[in-house]
């Protein structure tokens, strides 16, 4: 018993100060973004919104009335942030670090910029939310030296053929950088 009195004793000062109690890492700040989405005369026709988090990044996209035709359209991240031209071509292929396959339905996919479908209402509007596992920053991230852009289609993608799932003309952009 007298031993450990004095072990107390010399031990008090630190546990009363917390000294030795361990703080929890701080939680990296969610980066967020947004950006117009934009059609082939450069008119806005919506916008994205994107949150960032430790294991995936949350999209969301919100289409005006008549921004589109009504039904569903393939939506994919490119490699480039570029919507300059009136096809889109300018934003390259997807974003496909690990040249994996397209479609997320796909045994050998998804590839980095593949995404669920968006729905266009009668009126042309849409609002969606997705998430996927390419990070905003950092490597591999959407926010890379050129950027990248969110591209919505002109038809559905079936998510499994190549290279971009049947989805057809790029109708809407949106850079990200």
């Amino acid at each position: 018993m007298t031993r450990i009195l004095p072990l107390l004793a010399l031990l008090g000062p630190f546990s009363a100060s917390g000294a030795l109690a361990q703080e929890p890492a701080a939680a990296k700040p969610t980066e967020t973004f947004q950006a117009p989405v934009k059609n082939a005369k450069g008119d806005a026709i919506g916008t994205i919104a994107i949150r960032d988090g430790a294991n995936s990044l949350v999209l969301r996209v919100a289409i005006q009335p008549g921004g589109l035709p009504p039904g569903w359209h393939g939506m994919h991240f490119h490699a480039v942030g570029d919507c300059s031209d009136p096809k889109f071509l300018n934003s390259k292929a997807h974003v496909n670090h690990d040249q994996s396959k397209h479609g997320l339905l796909n045994p050998d996919g998804p590839d980095e910029g593949d995404l669920p479908n968006l729905y266009a209402n009668q009126d042309g509007s849409a609002n969606a939310e997705v998430t996927s596992e390419t990070p905003l920053t950092g490597e591999g991230g959407l926010k890379d030296g050129d950027g990248s852009a969110l591209i919505i289609h002109a038809n559905e993608d079936d998510h499994t053929s190549q290279p971009i799932g049947g989805a057809g003309d790029r109708v809407a952009c949106a850079v990200i950088k």
